[in-house]
Parts: structure tokens; sequence; C-alpha cells
């Protein structure tokens, strides 16, 4: 027998030209739902729950279509299958209808003739709503226009959805919508499945290359007895069974470090962070970041790690080794160069500077360059916030920056022979900090020397000093032996991939202000 041609246009038409289902009709949305409400109810009064609690589907659509690739047009394989999925058009009337529906692989799409549809399947499909989500059950065949399909013989209603979605044409654009209702975003913009399609491949891509070099995945306390590792100003928060305050971690350096301690020679987390700090297209109170650690290592394993960490997820995520910024290309082919910090602030500012300078000397540079700054900073803040507001932003393609100010990186191993210049590195790619490692700091005297420095500025009311962490040294006296570490901010780096410019396009709930009543 024959397969008939749905009536009208394509989808892929039908789709374009339709209005915005959430904004179109004579009574507006109020009606809408209303009308979804009634075919709700329709369905009940048939015998069927509209919520059943399951569904046995044996093939996804890209199951189907990987099973039947070539089939000439008008086929008949006599193969049943089950599918479900969301119904993304309906189209047809009379004797033959059609719909597409859409699982997690893909589209496929549903043929309706009303004579083989059994009861109570044909007064379903009269209730049936674009949104709404459906189990249906037939023989694999063909149109004569070649469009694989299932000749449906029972079709049941799984989900129905009282709000009218938007279609994909028109889309969702609105921020404040696609950030709040990120299920609506997903559900219609492509680019978002995309960029978090994008976001999970990277993840996965730097676990799997941790773990195939015998890093162990770890879990560290979320809440603290005092936020640590990192210098940032945390959330406090209150904990009644113990009568204590505590803090959500902004960083999982020290406990990973005394891991390193108890004998895990290579340990890794994707650690979930919290900084009650500002908020922009860069930061996010709560951010995701990748830390590793390993015995053994030094500052320049910690790079090694960090390149082929990112040019894999890079090459695993896109199958390509270079992103667009605006109008500029970013090649991330490796290796990757390393210039010490001092260098390239000698180039950029036409002197040298140096944390041994004088601090007046040094503020004049900042003066000169309209950097500022705040009196209490000493010298090796102020080379850093030069190196953060002068040389950063010039940096396109992937840099690893070495030696940054002990003054800056109090958990970082000092140079040899400048006590001044820390073993560090930063990663820098289109202006951006990516990540940060160095040379870990395991002498625990010099530790708690650092950390007194920490206090001090505290007391004088530096908010993202470094707390004393006295657990912390203690483990140090255990002995940590020679230690690499480094952090990879994974939700810059998935705004790097992912070509966005906006921290919360690559967040899937990103931190609101409550919506209004």
């Amino acid at each position: 027998m024959a397969v008939e041609e749905p009536l009208g246009a394509s989808v892929e038409a039908v789709q374009a030209d339709a209005p915005d289902e959430a904004t179109s009709g004579t009574g507006g949305l109020a009606a809408q739902v209303a009308e979804r409400r009634a075919k709700r109810e329709a369905v009940r009064e048939l015998g069927e729950d509209p919520y059943p609690s399951r569904y046995d589907r044996t093939h996804t659509a890209a199951a189907v279509h990987g099973e039947h690739p070539d089939l000439a047009p008008d086929s008949r394989t006599g193969e049943h299958v089950a599918v479900a999925g969301r119904v993304v058009s309906v189209r047809g009337h009379g004797k033959l209808s059609f719909a597409t529906v859409r699982d997690w692989t893909g589209p496929i799409q549903l043929m309706l003739a009303i004579d083989r549809l059994e009861p109570p399947s044909h007064e379903v499909l009269a209730q049936l709503d674009v949104g709404d989500w459906v189990g249906a059950a037939g023989e694999v065949v063909t149109t004569r226009k070649g469009e694989l399909s299932v000749d449906v013989t029972e079709l049941r209603l799984l989900s129905k959805a009282l709000r009218p979605i938007p279609s994909s044409w028109y889309g969702v654009s609105d921020p404040e919508t696609r950030y709040r209702q990120r299920e609506l975003d997903l559900l219609v913009n492509e680019d978002s499945r995309r960029i978090f399609d994008v976001r999970f491949k990277t993840l996965a891509s730097m676990r799997r290359s941790l773990v195939e070099l015998d890093f162990l995945e770890v879990d560290t306390p979320i809440l603290q007895p005092q936020a640590g590792g990192a210098l940032a100003r945390p959330f406090v928060t209150r904990a009644n069974a113990l009568d204590i305050d505590l803090t959500l971690r902004i960083a999982p350096e020290l406990y990973l470090k005394r891991l390193v301690v108890g004998g895990y020679e290579r340990v890794f987390e994707i650690a979930r962070n919290f900084r009650n700090e500002g908020i922009d297209t860069r930061h996010s109170p709560e951010f995701t970041a990748l830390e590793a650690y390993r015995a053994f290592g030094d500052v320049n394993d910690g790079m090694d790690l960090t390149e082929h960490l990112l040019t894999t997820a890079a090459t695993d995520a896109l199958g390509r080794s270079s992103v667009t910024s605006g109008e500029r290309t970013i090649d991330l082919s490796p290796p990757w160069p390393r210039r010490h910090l001092l260098e390239m602030l000698d180039e950029v500012l036409g002197r040298k500077v140096h944390p041994e300078m004088d601090v007046v000397e040094l503020r004049a540079v900042c003066d000169a360059h309209e950097v500022a700054y705040l009196e209490d900073w000493g010298p090796g803040k102020l080379v850093f916030v030069l190196y953060d507001q002068v040389l950063q932003p010039t940096i396109v393609d992937p840099v690893f920056i070495v030696g940054y100010p002990v003054e800056v990186s109090p958990l970082a191993r000092h140079t040899d022979g400048d006590p001044t210049m820390a073993d560090r590195f930063e990663l820098v790619i289109d202006g951006k900090e990516l990540a940060n490692g160095y040379s870990e700091l395991n002498n625990p005297d010099e530790q708690r020397e650092r950390f007194e420095t920490e206090a001090r500025a505290a007391a004088a009311g530096d908010l993202e000093s470094h707390p004393a962490d006295l657990a912390f040294i203690r483990a140090l006296e255990y002995g940590l032996p020679p230690t690499s570490g480094i952090g990879i901010g994974v939700d810059r780096l998935v705004m790097l991939l992912g070509e966005v410019s906006s921290i919360r396009d690559v967040i899937l709930f990103p931190v609101l202000r409550p919506e209004a009543s």
C-alpha cells in the first residue's frame, strides 16, 4: 500500500511560518492555557492518564534513522517500533495528519492515519498540541518523497503541555527569559543547546584525560570552617546544629593538598565554588573550576598538563583547534609560548618594574597608565594590577605568563634566587585568565609566615586576604612533597570554546534576582 504524503508544507516550512504560540491567539496566553486544560480533561474522559508513570520506548529517533539510512521512497519495512518525544509540529487534517516529535537524539516523523489508529488513539490525536510529550508505536515506513516515518497505530499522551512553546523560528531572545527559563531556551534555541553540548563535552574530555593520566577524582567540603585556597570574599552561613558560622568554599585547594599529604599523589576535583563578589560578563558568584595536584611536579608540569587538557578538550568538543572571538580568530594549536611576566610588562610599559621597587615609584607608574590602586597596597600588588589592567587585555592567542609577585601568591613557592617572585603561571587567552597554577609552597614555617601577613591585612580591612588555616599548616608539618597544582576556570573555558561573551550563557541556571511576584 502506498504511503500518502503530508498535506501542506514540510516540517521546516511549517515551523518557519508559524506565529509565536506564546503571544498569538484571540484570547492570549490565558485562553490558550484554558483550552489546553480542557483538552487534558477530554483525554481523562477517554480513560487515559495524561501523565502516565512510564512508557516503554524501543527506539530513539536516531536509532530509527540509523537502522534505515537508505530506504527507497514509498517503502514499508514490516518493523514495528515505539518512539517517544515532544511534539514540535502537527499538520494535516481529516483522515491523515503528520506530526514531528523530537527526543534527545533528534526528530522523527509520525504518520497518523485515522483508519490505522487503534482506539482511543484517534481521540488522543484530536486533543494534541505542539509541546505535548507523546509515545507512538507503529511500522517504520517512508513517504513518497522518502521521508522516514512511523506509521502510527497507537498514540499515547505522556505529558500535556499546558503552556504553549514559542516556535523555533521566533525563539526566545530576551536574555532575562533565557537565563530564568533555561528549559524554554533549550527547547527553542538551537545555539543554546550547542553551547551546553560544548560544556558537557569539555567536562567529559578533561575528566577522561585526567583519569588516563592516573589522577583520582575526589570530593572535598563545600561548607568549610573558613574559606581558603584563593584571595576572595566568601559567603557566610550558619550551621544551627553545630552553633557555628561556616563559609561556602571559594576553592578546594587546601583540602586537595592535604590529600596529597595523605598519600594520594594525583588528585583532581571539578568543583562548584562561591565568591561573594561582583557580577559581570566574566564573573559569577557561583562558578565551576577544575583543580588538579600531582606530587613531584613543578610549575612547568602544571603548564604541560593545562595545555594538554585544554587542547584535547577543544578537539573533543569542537573537532578543531581554532575559535573566533568577535572578528578575531584564535589559534589553540600547541605548543603555547611561555613568557616571563616582568619581561612582558617591560615591553608594554616601556620601562622595568619589580616588586623590589619603592612603592612611590610604582604608584607613579600606575598613575601614568591610569591604573587605580589603594594606598595600603604593597609593591607586589601594584605590579600585579599593572599586569591585570595594562598587559592582560592585549593578549589574544594563548600565552603562559610565568612569575608573579609572592605578595599576591600566598600559597605558591617562591622563585629560587628571588624571594619576592613566585613560581606561578597564568594562562591568558583573548584577554582573560583561564588557568592558574604554581609550584606549591610546602615549607610549613614559610606558609605560616605568609598566613600571618595575610591576617594582618585582614585586620586592616582587606576582605579578600587569605585566612590562616592552622589545620593546613599542621598537614604541611607531616610533609608535602614537591607538588604541582593547577586551577582551570571551566566557565571561561566554555565561553572561549562556545564563542560567547557572557558567563551567563554557559551556566545552565545563573544567579539572578528573584522574580517579581
